[in-house]
């Protein structure tokens, strides 16, 4: 990117998060912009789905700043949701439809065509699954379904909350491409404390150590 102001940038000032009187964590600050990737890295229970969702603003932030910037203009917290991707072990599905109507309507509830449903099948690899049910889907396939919910709408932040787990080796493969296709030219960001998960991140928080 030539000049001017970063297409895509995102900024977390002493960031805290606190549940009743216990800190979860303090003052993390970071700076990211356009083909940035950060690993947030951290035993058990150190904070790191916590602090990835307060990023995706599921859980709001108890003292500090998230700034959030497309093209130099804020994005308003309100419309994070059209912008930001989002994978989470916690992520509800809906049993009773196929992998493509669950895909169909997440696409209405985000008020997008569903021209990308069958592309973004193709690419986690459940094109052929489309219109099986979701009951009887593996944990590894909905895994991946979760992936395609993320990327269904061309986000410009990708989040993944412990992304392969459940995967195989195929899905890690998948997960290792649309994360290294998303640090090219948006951001991308991983909770994870996997070896090969933090390996496809240039920059780090570690919440065992507060930075």
């Amino acid at each position: 990117m030539e000049g001017g102001e970063p297409k895509i940038r995102l900024t977390a000032v002493n960031l805290t998060k606190k549940f009743d009187r216990k800190i979860i964590f303090e003052n993390i600050s970071f700076e990211l912009s356009a083909g940035s990737s950060l690993a947030i890295t951290g035993k058990n229970g150190s904070g790191k789905s916590t602090l990835i969702k307060t990023l995706a603003n599921v859980i709001e932030k108890s003292s500090g700043e998230i700034n959030f910037y497309s093209d130099g203009s804020e994005v308003k917290k309100e419309h994070y949701y059209k912008h930001i991707g989002f994978v989470s072990p916690y992520l509800n599905l809906y049993d009773e439809f196929t992998g493509y109507e669950n895909l169909k309507i997440i696409s209405n509830i985000r008020g997008i065509n569903g021209d990308n449903i069958n592309n973004v099948l193709k690419k986690v690899g459940l094109y052929d699954r489309r219109g099986d049910l979701l009951k009887i889907y593996s944990s590894g396939m909905k895994q991946r379904l979760k992936i395609a919910f993320s990327i269904l709408h061309n986000p410009l932040i990708l989040l993944l909350d412990e992304p392969t787990s459940n995967l195989d080796s195929e899905g890690v493969r998948i997960v290792d491409e649309i994360a290294n296709d998303y640090k090219k030219d948006r951001i991308l960001i991983i909770a994870t404390n996997d070896e090969n998960e933090k390996s496809l991140c240039e920059s780090e928080v570690n919440l065992d150590r507060g930075d």
